[in-house]
């Protein structure tokens, strides 16, 4: 692996979990110091971060990790709705039903294993990381998978950050059921809103456990 993609996957990650909070300052030389790498691959790893929309430049050469607003959250729950129910829809219109089926029966214990606590939790979001990787194959639209990936990046973050309500997860995981029900049966409009459903009552958890910043007048 090259330093830059090093550099690029461990800032990713730490801005995912939270070590690098919103509004972090990013120096090149600081980061440089502190990975143990020159500054060329930092400079090249910020540059791709500023791309995802993880890091944006508050000066020509500050760069800081992007604030998880409420207005950014609903911009990017819009943008989920448009795309996640046109892939489930078009997943349960294209769909081999077998990798489904067998993700339905990880759903219907995926109760047992919230119980857990922290692994458990981890181990529900792999889950549905295994279920969106599931729709992204069935759906076979590589510019459809290009967007989606780069709208859950962000709703990573967002998952992350927010509190881990169980009662909130333990629903979420009945939505995605029906989801996957819907698209073992072949039925695209029903896989559409139930997707849009499960959307509308996420947007609604994150919102409640996020402060309200305008964008349009933040400095």
């Amino acid at each position: 692996m090259r330093a830059s993609d090093r550099v690029y996957a461990l800032l990713r990650d730490e801005i995912l979990d939270g070590d690098l909070a919103p509004g972090t300052v990013l120096a090149e030389v600081a980061e440089a110091t502190r990975l143990g790498v020159s500054r060329t691959p930092v400079r090249e790893a910020l540059s791709r971060l500023v791309a995802d929309g993880l890091v944006h430049a508050q000066s020509p050469r500050v760069l800081v990790v992007t604030e998880v607003s409420a207005e950014r959250i609903e911009w990017l729950y819009e943008l989920r709705q448009a795309l996640e129910a046109r892939a489930a829809a078009s997943a349960a219109r294209r769909r081999d039903p077998a990798p489904f089926v067998a993700l339905r029966e990880r759903l219907v214990a995926a109760p047992a294993l919230l119980e857990l606590g922290g692994d458990g939790v981890e181990r529900y979001f792999a889950l549905i990381d295994d279920l969106d990787a599931a729709i992204d194959t069935a759906v076979a639209n590589p510019y459809l998978q290009t967007a989606l990936r780069s709208a859950r990046l962000h709703s990573a973050r967002v998952r992350r950050l927010a509190e881990h309500d169980h009662a909130r997860l333990r629903a979420a995981a009945d939505e995605h059921r029906l989801i996957v029900d819907a698209i073992i049966a072949g039925d695209a409009e029903l896989a559409a809103d139930a997707t849009r459903v499960h959307l509308h009552r996420s947007l609604r958890r994150a919102l409640a456990t996020t402060p309200r910043v305008d964008e349009r007048t933040s400095a």
